[in-house]
Order: C-alpha cells, then structure tokens, then sequence
C-alpha cells in the first residue's frame, strides 16, 4: 500500500474543504431583515409585518408572544409573515424565527410592544443629546443626560446610506435608553419619545434615519419622481450625472491601464514582526480618488467637460467643477437617501413620522418654490410604501438663521403640507439662533411635535398648536387678524412685535399691533388703507422680537396675508 505523503493529504483536505464551502454557498440560511434586533420595539394595536430572506421554497415561521405565523419563500428568496395586532408590553420576550432546511432558529431577544415612531430628516434631526465637538448638544444636557433612565424607550439609528438602487440592508441597531447611552440619540428623537412614554406609560421606539444637508427629493422613490412631471427633472438629473460618471470613470481607468506609470523603485524591506498595512478595497470610505469616487481612479480634469452639474443648495454658491464626484454619494440628488436608508426599513409597523428638514434645497428660486410640492410628494410615497393608510406625518417648521436657507418662504411652503391629512407642523419660530443653523435648544420642538401626536393620535386634550393666520379684515385704517388655535392670545412682553403692514403700493412698513380679544389688530399712520400684513416674514425673524402666543404659550406660526411676488436677495440661483 502505498501511504500518501503529509503534503498529499494536506492538497486533499484543502480540496475537500473547498468543494464543501462551494455546497454550503449554495444554501442560505434564514434570515430577518435589518430592524429586527435585540431590544426592538414592536407596534401594537395594528398588523406588524416580519420579513427576511431564505432558500427559495424554504418553510418559515415566525413565533411570538403566543402566535405563531408561516410563510415560504419565494423563488427570490424572500418571505414575510404579519403578526396580528398586538398589545402593549414591556415585558421582555423573544421572537423566534425557524426555517425548515436551516438548523438552528433566529432568536431576537428583549422584544417589547408599544408605540413606534420614524424620525428623518436632516442634521436637526441627526445631532445627538450630548455635544460633540461644534455639534449637537441640547441646553438641558447637563441635567437631562443623568437622569435619562428608560430602559423602554430604544431608538434604532440607521447608518448614513446613499445608494443610486434601491438596498434592502441599512446598518443600525436598537439602543436602550440610559444615562451611558442617551448621549448619542438623535435629540429630537430622543426628546419626542421621552415626552409622549411620560403620557401613554408605554414601550416607545424611535427608528431614526436621517442624514445631514440632504434635500427632500433624495428620500422619495424613483417611481413618485418619474411620475410626477414637476419632479421628473432631478431624476432626469440624476440619471445623466450617473450616465456621465460612469463612462468618464470608466476611460480614465482605460486611459491608465494604456499609460501606466514608471515603475517605482523598490522600497526597502519591512522588518519582520512589522504590521503589513492593508490597502483600502474599491469603494472603500478614504479611497475618493481626487472626488472621482469612492476607491475609484482620479478624474483627470479634462473629462469634466459638459459634465452635467451637480444640484446646489440655495446658499452655496457655484464652483468650478475640477472633478466629478459620485452623484449617488451626494445628499441633494434625487432618490439616494429613500434608497439607501428608508427601503430598507418599509414596512416595519409604526404609527407615524416626524421631520425636520428644510435647510437644504436645490433649484434656485424654482426650487424653492417647488418645496411644498416636493414634501407633499414624499408623505404620499412614503404612505402609499408603508400601506398603513394616512399614518401621521409631523414636520418642524424651521426656525430663523441670519442665511438665506432659513427664510420666510421656506416656511410658507412647509405649511402646505398641512393641506394633507393627518399632519402638524411644530413651529419653532422662537428657539433659532442668528448664526447657527444648528440650534441647541431643542427641548421646545421635542415638546411640541409630542403635543401633536399626544393630541390627535392619542387623544389628550391639550392645545397642539400656535395661533395660525385664519382671515383678515380691513377697518378702516387698521386691519384686524383673526387665528385658528387662538385662545388666550397673549405678547411676551410689553408689546406685540414682529408685525408689518402695506397697502396697495406694497410697501410694508412696521406697524402696531394689538391684542383684542382672540384677534391682532395692527395698523400704522404710514398706511391709511390696509392691503396686507405679515408677521415673522424674515430670515431670523427672532430678531424682530416676535412674541405672540397663545394661553398655551405656543408661539403664532409665520404668515403673510399677500400673495404678491418679490426678489429674494441672497438665492443662489443655481
């Protein structure tokens, strides 16, 4: 007989080890899709989808809290079961998840039951609790961090993902809330849950997905855009910014494969115990390649001849275009963040949304009158993907900045989504800072976007808003204002400010104003015939000394009663 040497039967192994891994490949094991982890919070009261993948025509079934639901996957691989609806629990319970060519079953562990929430948005929405570096941070940090002990509040934070396709996989996981780990929150997220778990003594689970300076087109759907005709321009845009990266990446790779460099000289040995450095793999973060890509080749500056240019927002200005960057890595191009960040989460069962946004648009004066249509767009496509119905959609108007990104008419059109139903508006008019697009007090916005859903979700009976402009009539030389949510109209101080009065030359001028009743009358001896009257129209409005509230010290919402056109000074007209 004749024995196989050592390094015969070490060939083997290896052999029969691969031809093994190559079979095991071919079999997927069950598994569930990104927000189903340890410490989630489920939705009651309501149908709560569970969905992963497997070997296609595997046997699946998904256990919890005394259900148990089947399922086989489809010939892509993908299954989904729905719980009934569920009761409120804080009880710690696991779900399980077998699949029957997988061996061993999925166990997620400390489930809870109660209300979730999705928080998106830009960076408002992002900055954390506690301030890192020039960022983030709320007033109240020094006191709030300590005694943040709600070990059933969790808020599951989805990585920043851009994508030009649709991913089913974000990174992020579910975090218990307490004084170790509230620093890194979202905020406003964190303040929101806290607020509304203090009322209904229930599980609260925030899914924050959120990313800094992104405008509102990059988080809806390619479908709502290419069929929307006002909104088919930035996928348009998109898609030949794609077209042109693609190609110009492609012929500088060719062009330096045709043209590579002088060989280097060698350089010297490592030592032997010396730590070989790896080099970053193609698409890899770091690799930008000259902003040609992540771990792409540089674009030579040549190629960037009719590139189509990259949308701007309002207050950047233009520069020249050296290099084209990847459009599916840029946060103002349409689609990248739905795909990357909201795709992946539809349809975890949730009772609404909350968003802040708005700092950030594209277009020019188009754009930005655009804006409304946009944000209605992106609440329909989110609740048609959802399939929960007209699920509660609560915005945060913005506050005032001493910068074009922050003015009035951002905030008119942040009001038009009110048009649809089942949404609120938090306004924050009376909490921004001049030079800061970021600002720390966050504790009122959290406050009132909770007295929204408190109120019209779950229904407290507690005043949810400001006054909101309702009518104007003109008395002879005054004009008297009357409000929605207007009860116990009152001026922080010792007179209203903030109001501005034309007639039909259109030129406002500052006016007098007086609370009467559940109305403002305003005037001026400058205008002997009233037309119009605004109130907080400004970019930091703040600085005006706006002080109306109601008993409920909510501040008015930002108004005008014209309609009448006027330049905007500052617009990058991009």
């Amino acid at each position: 007989m004749i024995t196989p040497s050592p390094k015969f039967v070490f060939v083997q192994s290896l052999a029969l080890a691969g031809l093994a891994l190559g079979a095991a490949s071919l079999h997927a094991d069950v598994k569930l899709a990104v927000p189903f982890q340890d410490h989630m919070v489920l939705q009651r009261e309501m149908k709560v989808p569970v969905w992963g993948t497997a070997d296609a025509g595997e046997n699946i079934t998904v256990e919890f809290a005394g259900q148990k639901k089947t399922a086989t996957a489809d010939d892509k691989g993908a299954w989904r079961v729905n719980l009934d609806a569920l009761t409120a629990s804080a009880e710690s319970r696991a779900l399980t998840v077998s699949g029957s060519k997988t061996a061993a079953p999925l166990k997620v562990d400390d489930v809870l039951v109660g209300e979730v929430w999705l928080a998106s948005g830009q960076s408002n929405m992002v900055f954390p609790v506690q301030k890192s570096g020039p960022y983030g941070g709320i007033v109240e940090q020094d006191a709030e961090i300590p005694t943040a002990n709600y070990p059933t509040l969790r808020m599951f934070t989805a990585s920043d993902t851009k994508n030009y396709q649709p991913q089913t996989t974000v990174r992020g996981s579910w975090v218990v809330c307490t004084p170790e780990t509230v620093g890194s929150f979202s905020a406003i997220g964190y303040l929101f849950g806290r607020d509304i778990q203090k009322v209904l003594k229930v599980p609260v689970g925030i899914l924050t997905s959120a990313s800094g300076a992104s405008c509102a087109e990059a988080w809806i759907s390619r479908e709502t855009m290419a069929g929307d005709p006002q909104l088919k321009p930035y996928l348009d845009l998109l898609d030949a910014s794609m077209s042109y990266y693609t190609k110009a990446m492609a012929d500088a790779a060719a062009k330096a494969a045709a043209n590579p460099p002088p060989a280097a000289t060698p350089a010297p040995a490592a030592p032997a115990d010396a730590t070989a450095a790896t080099p970053p793999a193609a698409g890899a973060r770091g690799g930008r390649g000259g902003r040609g890509g992540r771990g792409g080749p540089a674009l030579p500056p040549e190629v960037v001849a009719g590139a189509p240019l990259h949308p701007t927002p309002i207050n950047k200005p233009r520069t020249a275009v050296n290099n084209l960057s990847n459009p599916q890595s840029d946060q103002h191009f349409a689609t990248v963040l739905f795909n990357g960040m909201i795709n992946p989460l539809v349809p975890y069962a949730m009772r609404g949304a909350i968003w802040y946004q708005g700092e950030s648009i594209a277009g020019g004066t188009p754009g930005l009158n655009l804006y409304g249509h946009i944000m209605q767009a992106l609440v329909k496509d989110w609740r048609g993907r959802w399939g929960e119905g007209n699920f509660p959609f609560y915005l945060v108007q913005l506050p005032g900045q001493e910068n074009i990104s922050n003015n009035p008419i951002i905030r008119e059109q942040q009001q038009t989504v009110l048009a649809l139903p089942n949404t609120g508006m938090a306004v924050t008019i009376d909490t921004g800072e001049a030079r800061n697009v970021h600002p720390v007090n966050k504790t009122p916005t959290g406050d009132r976007l909770a007295r929204l859903a408190l109120a019209n979700v779950y229904g407290q009976k507690i005043e949810f808003s400001g006054p909101i402009y309702d009518s104007l009539k003109v008395e002879g030389s005054a004009a008297r204002i009357k409000f929605t949510h207007g009860a116990g109209l009152m001026a922080k101080g010792d007179t209203l400010k903030g109001f501005q009065i034309a007639g039909a030359d259109q030129k406002f001028v500052d006016a007098v104003a007086k609370i009467d009743g559940d109305t403002v009358v305003v005037s001026s001896p400058d205008v002997a015939t009233p037309v119009a009257v605004r109130y907080a129209w400004a970019n930091f409005p703040e600085g005006m000394g706006v002080n109306l509230y109601n008993k409920d010290d909510l501040p008015a919402a930002p108004f005008r009663t014209d309609k009448w056109d006027y330049p905007i000074a500052g617009i990058v007209e991009n």
